[in-house]
């Protein structure tokens, strides 16, 4: 049910989009396609965004939520792209969103039958630590007794030692949401559940698209000077659309993941070898612990990736395997994605994480493949593509920047609505919404009733259902649940809560 808000929201976004041409049309509103047009839009260019779901609603919003330099990359001796990764890591966690992007210390316990040592992984980490400028404290070996205090649920038969680094971690939907606000105000036109049924053409060239909104059925066209198809997993289905007799180019690999209630507090993460190429993670996230994660090749429907039983049991043992006390029973939520690899022999797990871009017999261009740490500079290799990757940008932070400690101390402060705001609810407020949260905090001063949890067991309150309603694009029970709010990874999206939603979604 959509309501006449979100309903006007969308027809004036039609409008714009109907209107004159376009520089850059993007299709596909993942991670890649949001900071294509995020960094386009910032160079001056007129940019449309359109995605057939809901922004980062496929792979991007089922990662295993981190910022990170890619220690196992090391492994392959590819130093070069490790240190890439952490200068971005440390300007999005200093500069662009820092009250989104924590840090979160990691420990790699050393087992006697384990496929390392300690000697070799305490080198690992000094070197991961060294390559980012030791800015998050020196990589280091730590003993068993220490390592067994700041994870009391590691399997002590057989632990050794522990290897000590830090990495950071965030909420992957709201970092996406936040960065569509960021792509808005630098002037992009974004409209989601807007699916592409053909591609416009002028003398051979790609010059626009057909689209159909899936809200109401609208059919309606955007012309632009140049396509972008970023459409992750579907990116060769939308490459026919130019040439039909196109060659696939990229390949699929499913990673899935496990969310469980987490019954005591840990100081730190594990990051636990599977053998001598792959590790798995236990991840203190949102008061609850990710598991994960899975890599397997997956040629089904990627509308239809989902995590499986025998993804579930996969990853409970392998993480089983460092980590005690897990339990089926404890799992609150579980899911997959799609990781877009570079189209070649060989198994999944070892193939190349990179990104590549590549135009069609109509010019328009295709990108492929990359990781949520690096999205900037994604945008970067568009622009450079463009021929304006010469273009000085401002390092713009997102939407909401601030210390989260401090927004949540003034929301608890505040008193003109009536009682103080629990502090669990405001600490997690200013975590996911920065200095906006201030904006839900007037949302209740005008209607107190929207300070209730929308579940008793959760911190997610009903201001945030209509602020995603009404500033979030959030036009379906799933938006709101799965993406704009912690409510299905905890488990809390029960059939009452889910009609309730819809209700208010469909609110005049």
């Amino acid at each position: 049910m959509v309501g006449k808000a979100t309903a006007t929201h969308r027809v004036a976004a039609r409008d714009e989009l109907r209107r004159g041409t376009f520089d850059l049309l993007v299709i596909g509103g993942g991670i890649v396609g949001i900071a294509a047009a995020w960094t386009a839009a910032q160079a001056g260019l007129r940019v449309a965004l359109v995605d057939a779901g809901d922004f980062a609603g496929a792979t991007s919003s089922a990662s295993t939520k981190l910022v990170h330099g890619g220690l196992r990359y090391l492994q392959t001796g590819n130093i070069r792209l490790v240190a890439e990764n952490h200068r971005e890591r440390r300007a999005l966690a200093a500069e662009i969103a820092p009250h989104l992007v924590t840090p979160r210390r990691f420990i790699v316990p050393v087992y006697g039958d384990g496929p390392h040592g300690a000697a070799k992984l305490g080198a690992g980490v000094f070197l991961y630590s060294a390559l980012s400028a030791f800015g998050d404290g020196l990589g280091r070996v730590i003993s068993r007794t220490e390592a067994l205090r700041q994870v009391p649920a590691l399997r002590a038969d057989g632990l050794r030692a522990a290897a000590v680094y830090t990495d950071h971690q965030m909420n992957d939907s709201r970092v996406a949401i936040m960065t569509v606000r960021a792509a808005v105000a630098a002037g992009a036109v974004v409209l989601n559940h807007a699916a592409v049924a053909a591609l416009r053409t002028s003398h051979g060239r790609v010059v626009g698209a057909e689209v159909r909104d899936g809200v109401d059925g609208t059919e309606f066209g955007i012309d632009a000077r140049l396509v972008l198809n970023a459409t992750g997993p579907w990116v060769d289905r939308v490459r026919a659309l130019e040439d039909p007799a196109a060659a696939p180019t990229v390949r699929l690999s499913k990673g899935a993941h496990v969310v469980l209630k987490r019954r005591a507090p840990w100081q730190a993460a594990v990051t636990a070898p599977v053998d001598k190429y792959r590790v798995t993670f236990a991840i203190p996230w949102e008061d609850h612990l990710l598991l994960g994660t899975t890599d397997e090749a997956y040629d089904g429907d990627p509308a239809d990736v989902r995590a499986t039983d025998a993804d579930i049991t996969t990853i409970l043992d392998e993480v089983g395997q460092a980590v005690g006390g897990l339990r089926r029973d404890d799992v609150t939520c579980a899911f997959a994605g799609l990781r877009v690899l570079p189209g070649g022999p060989g198994a999944v797990a070892t193939a190349k994480r990179e990104t590549v871009i590549t135009e069609g017999r109509g010019g328009m261009l295709s990108i492929a493949g990359g990781k949520w740490t690096t999205y900037r500079h994604i945008g970067r290799m568009v622009l450079d593509r463009l021929g304006l990757g010469a273009r000085t940008l401002p390092t713009t932070p997102l939407p909401g920047v601030a210390a989260p400690a401090a927004v949540a101390h003034r929301l608890v402060a505040d008193r003109s609505s009536g009682e103080p705001m629990d502090q669990r609810i405001a600490a997690h407020l200013a975590t996911h919404y920065g200095t906006l949260a201030l904006d839900l905090a007037d949302l209740i001063r005008a209607d107190p009733a929207l300070a209730a949890p929308v579940h008793p067991d959760g911190p997610d309150i009903w201001a945030q259902v209509v602020y995603a309603r009404d500033h979030e694009w959030a036009a379906t029970p799933e938006d709101v649940l799965r993406r704009r709010t912690t409510l299905t990874l905890r488990g809390l999206d029960t059939p009452e809560v889910r009609d309730r939603v819809d209700a208010l979604l469909g609110d005049r």
